[in-house]
């Protein structure tokens, strides 16, 4: 029965608990099994809220998530429970409120089981950054699950929750999703509130669902969407029915395949199963066009420079005095405030705040800042011209499967280079989703990614749901 229950879609387990089949509480129990089995090898959780997740299952009465359990990024706020940002700087630091799209799903019936792993305030494409220790990838115990996003990914392909929320700031969903061969989705940019959400580049941030199913994305997706007053960038757009919207055939759906991907480091084994999927689609009725976006290339110097410089000015605030870790030791104001920032953060952090303040400091804000957001512009007036002659755009979510440990941390050009097929899309604030394509020779996920036009999360969804029913990669399962 475990088994059963932690192999069922979200949709499934909501549907069982409401017929009186099975309980929230088994539900929970069945979950917390699993999480005992597999998660000190894994390590997906910071906070593990088991005992809350039992008060909450015996008292929920119903919901579109009703009995539904969830793993929380450890960067999106959870009232009464620790929020750490996987940083020594937030370690103790406990949420006073709930961000939107907690109070959204505990309303929707929804029970958090936990806060996942990340890199410390979602920096980095491995969760090798955080201050309480690496994820590890279900696949492959020695190779990284992705990141920042890893433990929400890893809790989901490790049968740990049905279902977990992550953000994406350059690819933080998307790419750990294919790291660890499951469902990732960054929705448009405004869709979904932000509100609660520990900020890293504010432009760019934007929360969405992890599942192994598309129907269960597609419900997630649905109870966190909408307007909300507490956020002035979140749109006021009507949310579409997802779960019944997405079961359309794709039959004349026009997909673009961009002729840069092949000249940016896209491995030869990820080439093969990349072009195996657009074969498949083809069968499926898909019209398969080739497109140009030249200022593709330009990507990831354009994004490292804005990400950068927003990540110094939202840093700035812990600074040792509100709240947060403040050094133990120090004899003055300005000794206070080093020593914390110093000791608070970690390398990457500390990197990307010097980055930034490079780029927006007197004499080169021209030169960097500016630049790079004319970049983008170019960047949106690119993907804008393409969607005119296509329905989605396809490209492969990573350029190669999941990395060994320690393999890129040397070289953060070479780890940044990992996020060069998903951070045009974050640039842009279009929508886009990964769906498992393919295993490895060595049993590796491979994830490929559909781009859609703003607002058109239903048009993504749809092609992942109909490349689901024929390829059946829900039932592909990592043997731990």
């Amino acid at each position: 029965m475990v088994n059963e229950i932690i192999k069922l879609p979200a949709v499934r387990l909501r549907e069982e608990i409401a017929k009186g089949n099975i309980s929230p509480t088994e539900v929970v129990e069945t979950f917390a099994k699993r999480i005992r089995q597999v998660e000190e090898k894994i390590n997906a959780f910071v906070t593990l809220m088991v005992e809350q997740a039992y008060d909450k299952a015996k008292r929920v009465k119903g919901g579109k998530l009703f009995g539904v359990p969830i793993a929380v990024k450890d960067n999106i706020l959870t009232y009464g429970v620790k929020t750490t940002c996987s940083s020594k700087m937030l370690e103790n630091f406990v949420a006073p409120y709930d961000a939107t799209v907690s109070e959204r799903i505990k309303k929707e019936g929804a029970i958090i089981i936990g806060k996942t792993n990340m890199d410390e305030f979602a920096m980095g494409s491995s969760t090798e950054y955080s201050a309480f220790g690496p994820t590890k990838n279900p696949w492959d115990l020695e190779r990284v699950p992705g990141g920042s996003s890893g433990g929400s990914a890893a809790a989901v392909a490790s049968l740990m929750a049905p279902l977990s929320l992550g953000s994406d700031t350059g690819g933080s969903i998307r790419q750990p999703a294919s790291f660890c061969g499951v469902i990732g989705l960054k929705p448009t940019y405004g869709r979904v509130s932000r509100y609660g959400l520990v900020a890293f580049a504010s432009s760019l941030d934007q929360i969405g669902p992890f599942g192994r199913y598309t129907e269960d994305v597609a419900l997630l997706l649905e109870v966190i969407s909408g307007k909300d007053p507490k956020d002035s960038t979140c749109a006021d757009k009507p949310v579409p029915n997802f779960v019944e919207e997405i079961k359309k055939p794709i039959k004349g759906l026009k997909a673009g395949i961009p002729k840069e991907i092949f000249d940016l480091g896209l491995g030869g084994e990820v080439r093969e199963i990349f072009e195996n999927w657009l074969e498949k689609l083809k069968t499926q009725g898909v019209e398969l066009k080739t497109v140009e976006l030249p200022m593709l290339k330009y990507a990831i110097p354009t994004y490292y420079v804005i990400a950068t410089s927003e990540a110094s000015s939202n840093l700035a605030r812990y600074d040792g005095v509100r709240y947060g870790y403040r050094t133990p030791k120090y004899k003055d104001l300005t000794e206070m405030y080093t020593k914390t920032r110093d000791e608070g953060f970690g390398s990457e952090v500390k990197r990307r705040i010097m980055l930034g303040t490079f780029a927006l400091s007197t004499g080169y804000y021209d030169a960097y800042y500016l630049k790079a957001k004319k970049i983008q512009r170019l960047l949106y007036k690119d993907f804008a011209r393409v969607f005119k002659e296509v329905d989605v755009i396809l490209t492969p979510t990573t350029p190669t499967p999941a990395f060994k440990f320690g393999e890129k941390l040397n070289n953060p050009i070479d780890m940044y280079l990992s996020d060069i097929f998903t951070v045009s899309v974050n640039l842009a604030g279009l929508p886009a989703v990964s769906v498992p394509i393919g295993l490895t020779a060595n049993n590796l996920p491979v994830g490929g990614q559909v781009i859609g036009k703003p607002w058109e999360e239903t048009t993504i969804l749809t092609v992942a749901y109909n490349w689901e029913e024929i390829s059946q990669f829900p039932s592909w399962f990592p043997n731990i």
